[in-house]
């Protein structure tokens, strides 16, 4: 089975722009839908955006939506998730999780199976 990386987070002020990525490699890899989470301590991990992976249809949670833009590129077995106008409570690790199947609701973290092991993105001045 193929491991999920994430890459991309960092340090960014508010207003500013990130893209993060979530590879998968080093096996075998298939999933019927991909979603990003996010977790800041103390907290539940929260669903921030899913996309089919073989229709690229997109959800994304009302705290993100018009901000934040998920894609992939099935070729290279990699999504993505722009992230744009940040704002302070965008501060988290962000995961990347894949469903292989589970048709369960896009935002609930129980639908999905394999789970990446997560990158910080801090938005602060």
């Amino acid at each position: 089975q193929a491991r999920l990386v994430e890459s991309g987070g960092g340090l960014v002020q508010p207003g500013g722009s990130l893209r993060l990525s979530c590879a998968a490699s080093g096996g075998t890899f298939r999933a019927f839908r991909m979603g990003w989470f996010r977790q800041t301590p103390g907290k539940e991990r929260e669903w921030v955006a899913g996309i089919m992976w073989n229709y690229g249809y997109t959800y994304y949670a009302d705290s993100v939506k018009g901000r934040f833009t998920i894609s992939r590129d099935n070729a290279k077995n990699t999504v993505y998730l722009q992230m744009n106008s940040l704002k302070l409570d965008d501060t988290a690790v962000y995961y990347c999780a894949a469903d292989s199947g589970s048709m369960g609701y896009v935002g609930s973290r129980d639908s999905y199976d394999q789970w990446g092991q997560g990158t910080q993105v801090t938005v602060s001045s």
